[in-house]
């Protein structure tokens, strides 16, 4: 009898341990996080020509937005959440994929309607 009464305390932990630690870890960053960031950018994206700078709102989202994506299901949330964006609003993809260069930030992920999201580790 003793040993069943610690035998099945120490099994329940292991098994908790095992679901805790081995869950897969989730996106912390959601859709509505990135539409917000690049709202401001909308307009520049649909209209601009490349040859003003995009507005300072807009690259104050997108640098918000590449300091929050920083894991991998981050990164690939947010690459799928533009992907759509880009391919739904109809964005002009030159002006989409210079975006984090002409705001001098660095995405690990380029803004197209055609990016593979889930390449990106």
């Amino acid at each position: 009898m003793a040993s069943s009464s610690i035998l099945f305390p120490l099994l329940a932990s292991v098994i908790f341990g095992l679901v805790f630690f081995a869950a897969p870890s989730s996106s912390s960053i959601t859709c509505s996080d990135v539409i917000k960031d690049l709202r401001p950018c909308i307009n520049y994206l649909r209209g601009g020509s490349g040859a003003a700078p995009p507005p300072s709102p807009c690259c104050a989202g997108a640098s918000n937005l590449a300091t929050s994506a920083t894991t991998t299901a981050d990164k690939q949330t947010a690459c799928a959440c533009l992907k759509n964006a880009a391919t739904n609003i109809n964005l002009n993809p030159d002006l989409a994929k210079a975006l984090p260069s002409k705001c001098g930030i660095s995405l690990s992920f380029q803004i197209s309607p055609t990016v593979d999201c889930s390449k990106i580790g």
